[in-house]
């Protein structure tokens, strides 16, 4: 294991020694003059830079008046192109330094190329050794500096003047009376807009003066003046590239848009249609008032899906290593992170389309009982009537038990029902009509149709009796409240007949009656027994 480590090491060791054997680069001053690829008398190129970097430097080692830089084409078996400063051979270009196959055909032009980038390394050397250039470079980076900041507190104060004048627009046009601006957004949401847009645009300005500024300055000294040129070459560059892909972006914008225009239109038709069978108008085939809902927003789903599918090639960026990365990276997460919302919508479609459901509907989901007032695709709420809202989310309700109170009753009403237990002593009649009473008793209990009394199970000890009635959804009471009350008339009517409410398990009869005596819990409204029947 560890001979293949050493091997793998010293493969990778020759690989870059082999590539910096294969070229090198000449920079004088912070600029790139030739690029050297040949082993020329023995020398690598990284070898020929460090002697012309050492020639160079011996020729500006001698104080002349004046710099002299000479390029001399050499003729014969291999041509050449020697440069020349202040009659010191600063290095030799041939053929093989220069890539492509016209190599040699180019090597006259590439000769004149490096002659004027050594021409002006050399002078900005120079340059670099005189502190007259240094004295004039201060003072104009200085003067340079004052009118950034002057040019920059301008823009600031520029910004804040138009945003105070425009909040003053605004509170004129969206003042009480006068009703929202035409563009019909409130005032404070407006200037919010206003001050994104305006900071986002200071920030330009504020870098193109920052960019001038830092690009001046560098230029003034010889050093640095090669970083301040790439400076405002980046940023010219980079403007001309996104104003190029701008242009070249709005045929697919174009293109886009109106993919988007067309399935608005397809889906403006569909949604009409949808909302005249949802409010019963007509009938489409399979679908009704109640499925009707639904279907509109899964028609909407795909048919968005639809048009981003198809306006996708033509967003721009969209072919794109980038674009395609950040795609497969967003179904990525979507596939890991969503099966759970996937459950809740699949659910909610479910319960939609099984019409298990419906808005104002009282029913009883698990251990929660209310009306329901919205059934959405991921989560159903109701109403408790004990001022409480409770939102249950769909993948539950559907792997759940539903008991609806108003399925099986004409609409508006819901069902009540309670059950008591009561022992064999009592005869069954009785209890049959003190419920009765206690259901007529109770406000918000319909009397039509009439509640009536089954005797669900014999037990044991006792018998266990269901007062079955309906109620109102119109009643002032809600159904919680209404079985409150129920509750109440049962045991004042038990009471008044000497009935004891309870479930007996016992050996033997008590010595007397398990009642509540009178007092004040009688009701004088309340009227005779009736017969049994």
């Amino acid at each position: 294991m560890r001979a293949w480590c050493w091997m793998l090491l010293w493969t990778l060791c020759t690989l870059a020694s082999t590539a910096q054997a294969q070229e090198a680069e000449l920079v004088v001053n912070q600029r790139k003059v030739v690029s050297l690829r040949a082993t020329l008398k023995g020398e690598t190129p990284r070898e020929r830079v460090q002697a012309a970097e050492a020639a160079l430097a011996a020729a500006l080692a001698v104080p002349v008046p004046a710099d002299r830089v000479e390029r001399q084409a050499l003729a014969g078996e291999t041509p050449a192109v020697r440069l020349r400063v202040n009659d010191v051979v600063v290095l030799h270009l041939v053929p093989e330094d220069l890539a492509g196959p016209q190599a040699g055909n180019l090597l006259d032009a590439a000769g004149t190329d490096a002659e004027r980038r050594l021409r002006v390394a050399v002078a900005e050397l120079r340059e670099a050794r005189d502190p007259r250039h240094w004295a004039r470079g201060l003072a104009v980076s200085v003067l340079a500096t004052v009118v950034a900041v002057v040019l920059l507190k301008a823009l600031a104060a520029l910004r804040r003047r138009l945003l105070r004048r425009a909040a003053r627009r605004l509170s004129d046009v969206s003042s009480p009376g006068t009703g929202l601006p035409w563009w019909r957004v409130p005032g404070e949401h407006a200037l919010a807009l206003l001050r994104g847009v305006a900071g986002l645009a200071s920030w330009v300005v504020a870098l193109v003066v920052l960019d001038l500024w830092a690009s001046t300055v560098l230029r003034q000294f010889a050093p640095t003046r090669a970083w301040g040129e790439r400076a405002s070459d980046w940023l010219l560059t980079q403007a001309l590239a996104l104003a190029r892909s701008a242009l070249s972006a709005v045929p697919g914008l174009l293109t886009a848009g109106l993919i988007f225009l067309v399935a608005q239109g397809v889906l403006r038709v569909a949604r009409g249609v949808l909302e005249r069978v949802e409010q019963g108008e007509f009938t489409l085939a399979g679908l009704d008032a109640d499925t009707a809902g639904p279907t509109r927003r899964l028609v909407a789903l795909v048919v968005w899906l639809f048009a981003l599918a198809m306006a996708y090639p033509y967003l721009p960026g969209a072919s794109t290593e980038a674009f395609k990365g950040v795609t497969v990276l967003a179904g990525l997460m979507v596939s890991l992170g969503a099966s759970g919302v996937v459950g809740q919508v699949m659910a909610g479609l479910s319960l939609m389309y099984s019409r298990a459901l419906r808005a104002g509907e009282y029913v009883r989901i698990g251990e929660v009982e209310g009306t329901v007032t919205h059934l959405g695709v991921f989560s159903t709420r109701l109403h408790t009537g004990l001022g409480e809202e409770v939102s249950l989310p769909n993948a539950v309700v559907f792997g759940q038990p539903i008991r609806n109170f108003s399925r099986l009753v004409e609409d508006g009403q819901f069902v009540l029902h309670t059950a008591v237990t009561i022992g064999y002593a009592t005869p069954w009649r009785q209890v049959h009509a003190m419920l009765l009473e206690a259901a007529r008793r109770t406000p918000g209990v319909l009397q039509t149709p009439a509640p009536y009394v089954v005797q669900t199970a014999l037990s044991d000890f006792y018998v266990e009796y269901r007062l079955c009635a309906q109620g109102s959804r119109a009643a002032p009471r809600l159904r919680a409240q209404a079985l409150s009350q129920l509750h109440a008339h049962i045991q004042d009517v038990f009471n008044e007949n000497g009935v004891q409410i309870m479930s007996p398990h016992y050996r033997s009869d008590p010595a007397s009656p398990q009642v509540v005596p009178a007092g004040p819990w009688f009701a004088p409204e309340a009227g005779p027994l009736p017969p049994p029947p």
